[in-house]
C-alpha cells in the first residue's frame, strides 16, 4: 500500500540497494539480445514513489538531461519524465538511468525492463542492455547510488566526479574508432563477431569462417610485410627499386654520423626513429648540424633498436593514404596541432579552450586526441616566436608539433575525391610493394591534386595498421565508409560467416540426441563441435572433459577454426546464468519439458521451466526451424514463440487428437516425423506436405535395443528431424542413426550394455524420476526378454539408482518409488558431490520413496544402501547371479566403466564365499536400519578393500 501526497506515511530513507546481478551474454529469459539483470530491494522506498519524494524527478533531470528524451512505456519523447512526475518506483527510474549513463560513454542502450520478483514486495528484477558488460555493470551500481543521494544527499558522494571517473572508465575498455568502425560494419551485414581479449582483438565469423582483426591489422596481413613497414630504411629501399618516389635516406647509430650523413643529404633534414610509430620521434625541417646534434636524442629515444634516419626533407603538406585491398579507400590532410589566435587569449589558453573540445581525448580514445604541451612543443613555439603566456594576433596560427599525426593532436581533412589519379597509382602501388593488404601511405607534396612526381613530393612512410579515424570521423569534409572494403576483403559477397548451429534442450534425453545429431554429420563429411555434458567434443576428438552444456563451452566451438557444423547441449542452468551465449541458432530442438531441477534460480513449476527452455525456440531466426515435440503440451506451445517454421515429431496412434493435428500441419506444406505401426515392426516416417517418406525401422536401429529403448525410438526421430531441417538427405540421415549405438566410445554413461560374468549390466544417467518412467520401461522389457530366454526363466533385476543433491526432497522420493516399481532390488548410493547436502541425507529421501512403493506392493522386494559409487557397482555384481540384469545410475561413468571393465580379469571385488553380500550394506528388515544409520563414509567414499 503506497501513502497519497499530504498523507501520513514513511519517511524516505536511501534504502535502495542491489541483492544480485547477473550478465547474461546471449538470448536469455528476459530478451533476445544480451543484458544485464539486478535484482534490488527497494526497503522502504517500496512504499514511496516518486511523486511522493519532494524534488527528486526534478533533480534526476539536472543530472542527467538526457533522460528527457527517454520515451518509456508512453511511446513518446519525454514519457519517463511524464512517469517520474505521475509516481513510478525507484526499481524503474534505477533502469533509467543505467541506460542513459550508458549513452553518455557512447553506449546507445534503450532496451530496458522492471518486473517485481514474483511473491517478494519491494524486490524486483532491473532488466537494460548493455554493450560492455564492464560498463553496464557500473551503470547500475552508480543508478543505485544516484537515486539513494537524490532520496537523501550523501556528503561523500559527488556525482559529477563518480561519473567522470565511469566515463573514463568506459572509454578505456571501448574499442578504438577503427575497431570500432569494423565491428559496425560487420554487424549490419549480419557477420557475428567476439571479442577475444580485453582489448582490440576480434574474432569476426564463426567456426571454418572465421576472420581476425587487431585494430586494423587482419587474418589476411603478412608478417613479413609487416616488418618491412616497421623498417623505414627497408620501405624506402623497396620503394625507391620499384622507382616510386621517395627521399634519400640512410640510418645511424650515432649523432657524429647523423651530421655527417645530413651534410652529405644537404640540409634541411628530418630525423627520425628506424622503428617508430605514431609520429614518434620525428624531427623535421633540420636547418644545421646544431639542430641534428638537438634532435638526435629525441629520435633516438622512441628507437627499439636504436637506429635512427637521416632523411632529406620533403616540403610540402602532410597526406595520408588510405590503401584496403590494393585499392585507394580514403584520402586525408593532416594538419599538425595548433591554435589559431583570436587576439585576446594566451597560447595556453588557446590549447585548454582547444582540448575541452568533446571530441578530444586522451590518446585513441575519441575521434581527436588531446595537445599535449611537452617541452617540445614549447620550444616549437619559441621558434614561431612566442611563449606560452604570449597573446599571438588574430588569425595567426601557433604550431605546437611538426608532425601531423592525430595521436599527437592534429586534425584531419578529408581529401578522397581530390587527388590525381597518378597520385593514387603511386600510392596502390607502394602498398603492394610492402605486401600489406591494409597500408596508410604518408605522401609530403605541396599539393595532391598535381603529380608528385612533377610536383617535387615523395612518400616518406608506409604504415602496417593504419589508423581510421581521421578518415571516418575528419575535423574537416565528409567521413569516408572505410570499413566496408574491410569486411568485402575479409568476407567477399558471398561467402558465408556462419556454421549452421543446432541446439538441443529438454529435461531428458539432450545428450544421445545431440550426439546422433552429430554422428549423422559427421557421416557427411562435417568438422562437427559438440557441446553436452560431458564435455566438449571437435571432430570426435573429447578436448575439454566437463559438464559442458553451457554458453562459455558453445563460445569454445564457435571459436574453433576446424569446426564447419555446431551442435549444442543446452542446459536449464546455463540459460538461467548467461543465456545462450551466441546470438541464434538454425535448428532449435525441444525434446521434453518435465519436473526436473525445480526450486533453483526462482524455478518452482514447470511452466516457468518451460519458459527457460522456450528460449532456444525463440532463437530461431525467420529462416530456422524449431524441431519440437507433439506429444509434451508444454513443448507444444511454444510454436507460438517461434518466428521460424515447426517441425514436429510425435509418437502418438494414428488417429488420435496430436496425430491428426500434426497430419494437418503436413498437408498445409509443413514437416513432421512419424512413427507408424505395422505387424513388421514400427517405422520412422519423414512427411513433408503431402509426401511421407520412410526412415528406418525402429527395431534396426542399434541404439534402440530392438525398438525396446523407448526413450531412443524418441531421440532418433527429434534428431531426424533435426538433421533433415539442417539440410541432410534422407540417405545420410539413415545411415547415422544405423550407424549410431550406445556403446562407450559414442555414448559414454546413456544405456551402456556391458556384458559382465554372464550378467547384463546396462550403465546410464539417469536421475530424475521422468528418466526413471522411460527407464523402468526398457528394463521391464528387457527384463522380460531375458527371461524368456534364461534357462532358468527368472531373471533378477537390480537397480543402483541415485539423484543429486540440489532436487526437492519430493522428486528424490519420487525417484526413488518409480524405481521400486521395476526393479527386484534397489541399491542406493550417492554422489560424490552432495550439493548442499550432508553425507545419507540423499540417500535416505530415496530410500523413503522405495519403501513407500514397496509397502504399497512394488515389484521391489529388497532394499539397501551403499552410499560409495564403485563400492554400489561391486556389491549389485556380488549379489547377482549370471543372467541377471543389473541396471547401474552413474555419476562418474568413466570411473565405473573402468571398475566393470575389470571383472573377468581379476577375482570378484567385495564377494564372499557365502554368497552373501558385501560388507558395509543396510537392509530392509534389518533391525538397526533407518535413513539415519546409513554407512556415514567419508565424502571420498571409504577405503578400498
Amino acid at each position: 500500500m503506497t501513502s497519497e501526497p499530504g498523507t501520513t506515511g514513511p519517511s524516505p530513507r536511501p534504502d535502495l540497494r542491489i541483492l544480485s546481478s547477473r550478465v547474461y551474454r546471449g538470448p536469455n529469459v528476459w530478451h533476445y539480445e544480451p543484458a544485464i539483470q539486478l535484482v534490488v530491494d527497494l526497503g522502504v522506498l517500496e512504499d514511496l514513489p516518486t511523486n511522493l519524494l519532494p524534488g527528486f524527478a526534478d533533480g534526476l533531470v539536472e543530472r542527467l538531461p538526457g533522460l528527457a528524451s527517454h520515451s518509456c512505456s508512453r511511446g513518446r519523447r519525454g514519457g519517463f519524465v511524464e512517469r517520474l512526475h505521475e509516481g513510478t518506483w525507484v526499481g524503474h527510474v534505477a533502469e533509467h538511468v543505467a541506460l542513459q549513463l550508458q549513452q553518455a560513454v557512447g553506449h546507445d542502450m534503450r532496451r530496458g525492463k522492471t518486473r517485481q520478483v514474483r511473491g517478494e514486495r519491494g524486490r524486483y528484477n532491473v532488466i537494460y542492455a548493455y554493450a560492455d558488460e564492464n560498463v553496464g555493470v557500473a551503470a547500475g551500481e552508480l543508478a543505485v547510488q544516484l537515486v539513494n543521494d537524490l532520496v537523501q544527499h550523501d556528503p561523500e558522494f559527488d556525482f559529477e566526479a563518480e561519473l567522470e571517473r565511469f566515463i573514463v572508465r568506459g572509454e578505456r575498455t571501448a574499442f578504438g574508432p577503427s575497431t570500432q568502425a569494423i565491428v559496425d560494419e560487420a554487424v549490419s551485414r549480419d557477420i557475428p563477431w567476439l571479442r577475444l581479449n580485453t582489448s582490440s582483438l576480434v574474432q569476426l565469423g564463426q567456426g571454418v569462417h572465421q576472420q581476425r582483426i587487431r585494430a586494423t591489422m587482419t587474418s589476411k596481413t603478412s608478417s613479413i610485410a609487416v616488418d618491412i613497414a616497421g623498417n623505414k630504411e627497408l620501405t624506402l629501399t623497396l620503394l625507391g627499386s620499384a622507382g616510386l618516389p621517395v627521399p634519400r635516406s640512410e640510418s645511424v647509430r650515432t649523432v657524429e654520423e647523423a651530421v655527417r650523413l645530413a651534410e652529405r643529404t644537404g640540409y634541411p633534414v628530418v630525423l627520425k626513429p628506424l622503428d617508430g610509430n605514431h609520429g614518434r620521434g620525428v624531427m623535421l625541417d633540420l636547418q644545421d648540424a646544431d639542430d641534428v646534434r638537438r634532435a638526435f636524442g629525441t629520435a633516438k629515444e622512441e628507437s627499439r633498436g636504436g637506429w635512427v634516419i637521416v632523411e632529406s626533407f620533403i616540403t610540402g603538406r602532410d597526406y595520408r593514404c588510405l590503401v584496403i585491398g590494393g585499392k585507394i579507400a580514403a584520402i586525408a590532410e593532416r594538419v599538425p596541432a595548433h591554435v589559431v589566435g583570436d587576439g585576446s587569449a594566451t597560447v595556453a589558453e588557446l590549447v585548454e579552450r582547444t582540448n575541452a573540445d568533446p571530441r578530444r581525448g586522451v590518446g585513441h580514445e575519441k575521434v581527436l586526441t588531446r595537445i599535449k604541451v611537452d617541452q617540445a612543443a614549447v620550444e616549437l613555439v619559441a621558434e614561431q616566436g612566442f611563449a606560452l603566456d604570449d597573446v599571438p594576433p588574430e588569425g595567426t596560427a601557433v604550431k605546437l608539433t611538426l608532425t601531423g599525426n592525430m595521436s599527437t593532436g592534429g586534425i584531419s581533412i578529408d581529401r578522397t575525391f581530390e587527388a590525381h589519379p597518378e597520385n593514387i597509382e603511386i600510392a596502390e602501388e607502394a602498398a603492394r610493394v610492402v605486401g600489406l593488404d591494409l597500408a596508410g601511405i604518408d605522401f609530403i607534396a605541396p599539393d595532391i591534386t598535381q603529380p608528385v612526381r612533377e610536383t617535387g613530393g615523395a612518400i616518406c612512410e608506409v604504415n602496417a595498421a593504419p589508423g581510421f579515424r581521421m578518415h571516418t570521423h575528419p575535423t574537416v569534409g565528409d567521413p569516408q565508409y572505410v570499413a566496408k572494403p574491410v569486411v568485402d576483403m575479409l568476407f567477399p559477397p558471398g561467402t558465408p560467416s556462419r556454421i549452421p548451429i543446432v541446439a538441443v534442450t529438454g529435461t531428458n534425453g539432450k545428450t544421445t540426441t545431440s550426439r546422433m545429431i552429430a554422428h549423422i554429420f559427421k557421416g557427411i563429411g562435417k568438422k562437427v563441435g559438440m557441446t553436452s555434458t560431458d564435455g566438449v567434443v571437435v571432430d570426435e576428438r573429447l578436448i575439454i572433459r566437463a559438464d559442458a552444456s553451457g554458453p562459455r563451452s558453445a563460445k569454445m566451438v564457435l571459436q574453433n577454426p576446424r569446426v564447419d557444423f555446431a551442435v549444442f547441449e543446452v542446459a536449464r542452468g546455463g540459460i538461467l546464468r548467461e543465456g545462450l551465449g551466441y546470438e541464434r541458432n538454425d535448428v532449435g530442438v525441444v525434446l521434453n519439458v518435465q519436473p526436473d531441477h525445480l526450486g533453483l534460480r526462482g524455478i518452482d513449476t514447470v511452466e516457468q521451466l518451460a519458459d527457460v527452455k522456450a528460449v532456444v525456440v525463440e532463437a530461431v531466426p525467420r529462416s530456422g526451424f524449431a524441431v519440437l515435440n507433439a506429444d509434451d503440451p508444454l513443448v507444444r506451445a511454444m510454436r507460438r514463440r517461434c518466428s521460424g517454421r515447426v517441425v514436429w515429431f510425435t509418437m502418438a496412434e494414428p488417429g488420435s487428437e496430436i496425430r491428426e493435428s500434426v497430419d494437418d500441419h503436413c498437408r498445409r506444406g509443413g514437416r513432421a516425423v512419424v512413427l507408424e505401426h505395422s505387424d513388421l515392426g514400427d517405422m520412422i516416417v519423414v512427411k513433408e506436405g503431402r509426401r511421407a517418406m520412410q526412415l528406418a525401422w525402429t527395431h534396426l536401429l542399434p541404439s534402440t535395443f530392438g525398438g525396446r529403448a523407448t526413450m531412443n525410438v524418441q531421440n532418433a526421430m527429434a534428431a531426424a528431424a533435426a538433421a533433415f531441417a539442417a539440410g541432410a538427405s534422407l540417405h545420410d540421415i539413415r545411415q547415422g542413426l544405423r550407424s549410431f549405438s550406445t556403446n562407450y566410445y559414442l555414448s559414454p554413461g546413456r544405456l551402456n550394455e556391458v556384458p559382465v560374468e554372464g550378467r547384463t549390466v546396462i550403465v546410464d544417467y539417469c536421475h530424475n524420476a521422468p528418466g526413471m518412467t522411460m527407464l523402468g520401461d526398457f528394463v521391464d522389457k528387457t527384463g522380460d526378454q531375458l527371461a524368456s530366454t534364461s534357462d532358468l526363466g527368472n531373471v533378477q533385476r537390480i537397480g543402483v539408482i541415485s539423484t543429486a543433491g540440489d532436487r526437492r526432497d519430493e522428486d528424490m522420493r519420487e525417484l526413488g518409488a518409480i524405481a521400486a516399481r521395476h526393479f527386484d532390488v534397489v541399491v542406493v548410493r550417492e554422489d560424490a558431490q552432495l550439493r548442499g547436502r550432508v553425507r545419507g541425507e540423499v540417500a535416505g529421501l530415496v530410500a523413503e520413496g522405495v519403501r513407500r512403493e514397496m509397502e504399497a506392493g512394488a515389484r521391489c522386494r529388497q532394499l539397501e544402501t551403499v552410499l560409495d559409487e564403485i563400492e554400489a557397482t561391486r556389491h549389485a555384481i556380488a549379489r547377482s547371479n549370471p543372467g541377471d540384469l543389473i541396471v547401474i545410475c552413474v555419476d562418474q561413468h568413466a570411473v565405473v566403466m573402468a571398475e566393470l571393465e575389470s571383472y573377468g580379469r581379476q577375482a570378484q571385488p567385495g564377494a564372499r564365499s557365502d554368497g552373501e553380500p558385501a560388507s558395509g550394506v543396510a537392509r530392509v528388515g534389518d533391525p538397526d536400519f533407518s535413513p539415519a544409520a546409513a554407512p556415514t563414509e567419508p565424502e571420498g567414499g571409504p577405503s578400498r578393500p
